[in-house]
């Protein structure tokens, strides 16, 4: 008890872990301090307005009131780091006002403070104890009708391709993002006799007959392929079983930038009409959910570890099989940590529940190393539908060894038809916005992003897309797989 006392009585910098350097600069913006996300647009692209100030705090009746709101929260204070136990009334009254951060930290300090009373009548309480110091597998149960609730927003820009044209001709997002260059693409269409063809090879050749991209169709007949900058797209081929088309190219100039030359923009199409060969269907589909578990992911980790079982109830008798899989860094526990693809729930789930949001320290995580692991043809069945859920909120490194290996993986991934939908948490920057749209762009999938309605978390970047809705993350999650499976 004694220890745990004096660990309360150390500054908080001195009890956070390695992982928790993040969280710092949302405190700071809360506090008034610089936010990236109050420089971002808004959903119909204007500025964001400024927050409003916080209301201040009523007056005192009279003189003989107990002080200002700061005496009383300085008393408070004074009394945990005496031992002494806060009761219900000490709890945050009307007359204080703090910021968000502030907010946080009393809180959990209340409720420490409570549990702490109910041990000194003698009732056992499991979380009397400093809430920091219980790992997550020591953590009383919680009841399931509390779900841990995240929200989320969606886009695509394969399927929103002249708002995105528009955004990098006029510069206001740039790439390639970490080794991943989305602006130059080739649309493709398939049909067998008349109907789309799913699950078909498409590959983009270069006048000497290399390939330099492939992808798979998608449910619609559409695979989206990709090349350098600088090549000269008439003498670009696309190939189908056998078959081969030329590209239609639509050179239009970038928007009006006076300050630089306005980019040009290439958009290309193919369509191949096939008379032979077969379009399967499969009848499973992988799911796989790629993790960072560094410790700035504790709200993510607690999301997923609570909703799995929900997500695994809710695509049941769709063929689907999942895998789990996680990643820290160099210098942590471990870097990666993988499983195969299984349809026992109660294993995931274990393997889910025994995972903890620690380690990390800087902003880069490995996350070219997991991905250089997972997409893997051997990870995967040749006969399913599959997809890729990289829950993340950092980048990855931008060595050049990293940058190969994730360039690798990307285009592994779109041969064999592996959508990865990443889902960008809180306190990431627009680096890290324009890695995951360039993943989903070119693996034909969502881009997910959370949102600051759920209250949850720090605070969330908004990227630089158009409309959207706001939804529960566990509802876009089984959204996206029903519809790349039957």
């Amino acid at each position: 008890t004694m220890i745990l006392l004096a660990a309360m009585m150390l500054p908080m910098s001195m009890l956070a872990g390695c992982g928790d350097a993040k969280t710092s600069d949302t405190k700071a913006a809360v506090n008034g301090g610089p936010s990236i996300a109050a420089a971002a647009p808004d959903r119909s692209g204007g500025s964001s307005p400024a927050p409003a100030e916080p209301a201040a705090a009523p007056a005192a009746e009279s003189a003989g009131d107990a002080g200002s709101a700061e005496d009383a929260a300085g008393k408070k204070d004074a009394k945990l780091a005496a031992g002494e136990a806060l009761s219900a009334a000490d709890a945050l009254s009307p007359a204080e006002s703090y910021d968000a951060g502030d907010i946080a930290m009393r809180a959990e300090r209340v409720e420490f403070a409570a549990k702490s009373e109910k041990a000194g009548e003698g009732e056992s309480v499991r979380g009397a104890e400093s809430p920091e110091l219980i790992p997550p597998e020591q953590q009383p149960p919680q009841d399931d009708a509390a779900a841990f609730v995240l929200t989320a927003g969606e886009w695509n820009d394969n399927k929103n391709w002249g708002f995105f044209s528009n955004l990098v001709s006029n510069r206001k997002i740039t790439f390639p993002a970490y080794g991943l260059d989305p602006v130059n693409r080739v649309a493709a269409k398939v049909d067998l006799d008349g109907r789309a063809a799913r699950n078909i090879t498409v590959e983009l050749l270069s006048e000497d007959g290399d390939v330099l991209w492939a992808a798979k169709t998608d449910k619609t007949g559409s695979a989206y392929l990709f090349f350098p900058s600088g090549m000269d797209t008439d003498k670009l081929t696309v190939r189908a079983e056998g078959q081969t088309a030329a590209l239609m190219v639509q050179r239009e100039p970038g928007g009006a930038d006076t300050q630089t030359e306005p980019m040009t923009f290439t958009d290309a199409e193919a369509v191949l009409h096939l008379t032979e060969g077969e379009a399967p269907v499969y009848d499973k589909t992988e799911v796989m959910f790629i993790l960072d578990a560094t410790g700035s992911m504790g709200d993510e980790m607690l999301y997923l570890q609570k909703d799995f079982s929900a997500i695994a109830a809710e695509t049941a008798g769709r063929g689907v099989t999942f895998s789990v899989n996680f990643y820290r860094d160099k210098g942590d526990q471990y870097v990666t940590k993988c499983s195969d693809f299984s349809d026992d729930i109660t294993e995931i789930q274990r393997l889910l529940n025994e995972q903890r949001a620690t380690g990390g320290g800087d902003s880069p995580e490995a996350v070219a190393e997991i991905l250089d692991e997972t997409m893997q043809a051997k990870k995967w069945s040749k006969d399913a539908n599959k997809i890729a859920f990289l829950i993340f909120d950092a980048p990855p490194h931008d060595d050049s060894g990293s940058i190969a290996k994730i360039q690798k993986a990307v285009a592994q991934a779109a041969a064999q038809g592996i959508h990865i939908v990443p889902v960008v948490s809180s306190n990431s920057d627009r680096g890290t916005e324009l890695f995951g749209r360039a993943l989903s762009l070119m693996t034909n999938s969502n881009y997910v992003f959370l949102t600051d309605d759920s209250g949850v978390g720090g605070s969330h970047l908004e990227p630089i897309i158009g409309d959207y809705d706001v939804e529960k993350l566990h509802d876009i999650i089984i959204r996206n797989i029903k519809e790349i499976s039957n």
